[in-house]
């Protein structure tokens, strides 16, 4: 690969790889007047169909319908990550459990349900009634007939299809070849339509968009382009700021907070990251992880490609036991909002994602599946580039009172034969 950015030869290598960027923000990059207005919008929204959904899914009674995960500080995975990685970690690791998400134990239930919601709002409106119609039998006689659509792996479909059935909207999961089968049958089992394709989820995506465009009354969910999911993703940014608030945990120049997120396509970690560097501003850094067969994202901002590259184009398959984080292209809304404004990219082997989801489940008796382990070691990638430490100004006591927030992204609702067979593969499996 003479000539090739060695960046990107040890991506197309499928070698464990970060890139993190001295300068941030880019120059030029400025946050979105529009795009806050759709934020907060879209936290009202979600407000709104509270009660429905407290009324609806059990599991977000407890909390009156908002739909939240804990904020958990690690101390003994913590421990038991510096024993297998042979460093002391400098500051505390917490972590985001989004695997416990209300409705479908997925960070993409933030953006896919919001979408959801604000098609059924629309539909709603036109016949003269609002969000607390949803659920009644006007309500539902008034989306009946509608159709919401996706293309997914797996998890943004389980969010879209649980969610459009419930409300009565007819749900059209489109999914790729590397979707879970045990995904498929849940949705099966609660009234979704499943169209499987024997491409990869961006084939999925693009003939879920074509179907949709020739049906009427019909709304296709664009992972790859929609102001809608990333919005509801960004939603996320100002929960977690008052959680930390509530646990006392400071944020400012002498107590920064890096924000470790796993990493498909883009868009729940971009729209979260948005919403951090809005709420935050430079003293948080986010970086977006992925694994080593489809580094989509950090492969697209490296190159500067962006959407117009494949990974496929660096020789790679994009096949990974970290299925929901298994693309080829990034988003080109991304891109284009909050790509240059990322902290940091880095990419893992399916043998550590593996074997972490074991490490996690015996230090704290989490259930996580691999993609949702992508951001756990992304503390130690970071202490340990000197460069980048220098540049940021987080070589000196500063990085001892961070905070770092790992991203758990999904597993709760792994059936318990595949779980246990993730264990023992990763009670086998070495983290470097």
């Amino acid at each position: 690969m003479a000539g090739m950015d060695p960046v990107i030869a040890r991506l197309a290598a499928a070698e464990p790889t970060s890139w993190l960027r001295a300068q941030s923000p880019a120059p030029g990059w400025a946050a979105d007047a529009a795009l806050d207005a759709r934020v907060t919008q879209a936290r009202a929204r979600f407000s709104r169909f509270a009660g429905w959904f407290a009324r609806t899914f059990p599991d977000s009674a407890p909390t009156g319908g908002v739909l939240e995960s804990p904020l958990v500080c690690a101390p003994a995975l913590q421990a038991a990550l510096e024993d297998d990685l042979g460093a002391q970690l400098r500051g505390r690791l917490w972590v985001k459990r989004d695997d416990l998400l209300p409705v479908s134990g997925s960070v993409k239930s933030r953006g896919g349900i919001h979408e959801v919601l604000e098609y059924a709002e629309e539909v709603l409106e036109a016949a003269g009634l609002d969000a607390s119609d949803a659920g009644t039998p006007a309500g539902r006689r008034a989306l009946a007939g509608n159709t919401i659509a996706v293309g997914s792996t797996g998890n943004l479909g389980l969010s879209i299809g649980l969610v459009g059935a419930a409300l009565g909207l007819r749900a059209v999961v489109h999914m790729s070849r590397d979707a879970k089968a045990w995904k498929k049958e849940l949705l099966r089992e609660r009234g979704a339509e499943v169209v499987e394709h024997a491409g990869d989820f961006s084939a999925a995506v693009a003939a879920g968009r074509e179907q949709a465009a020739d049906q009427a009354d019909t709304h296709f969910v664009d992972d790859e382009a929609s102001l809608s999911l990333f919005a509801g993703y960004a939603v996320a940014a100002g929960r977690l700021a008052g959680q930390l608030r509530a646990l006392e945990i400071p944020v400012d120049h002498d107590h920064p907070l890096g924000v470790h997120l796993p990493c498909g396509v883009g868009g729940a970690p971009g729209g979260i990251a948005y919403g951090l560097y809005r709420t935050f501003g430079a003293d948080v850094f986010c970086v977006l992880h992925e694994p080593v067969a489809a580094p989509a994202v950090f492969l697209g901002e490296r190159s500067g490609l962006r959407k117009k590259i494949s990974i496929a184009e660096i020789g790679l398959d994009g096949r990974t036991d970290a299925d929901g984080l298994a693309v080829g292209r990034m988003s080109s809304l991304v891109g284009g909002v909050v790509g240059s404004r990322i902290d940091g990219f880095a990419t893992h082997s399916d043998a550590e994602l593996t074997g972490l989801v074991a490490r996690v489940h015996d230090a704290q008796g989490w259930r996580l599946e691999p993609s949702a382990t992508a951001g756990l070691t992304g503390p130690w990638r970071v202490q340990a580039d000197a460069d980048f430490l220098r540049a940021r100004g987080l070589d000196g006591e500063r990085l001892d009172r961070a905070t770092h927030i790992a991203w758990s992204t999904g597993g709760s609702m792994v059936p318990e034969e595949e779980f246990a067979a993730l264990l023992a593969a990763g009670r086998g499996a070495a983290l470097r």
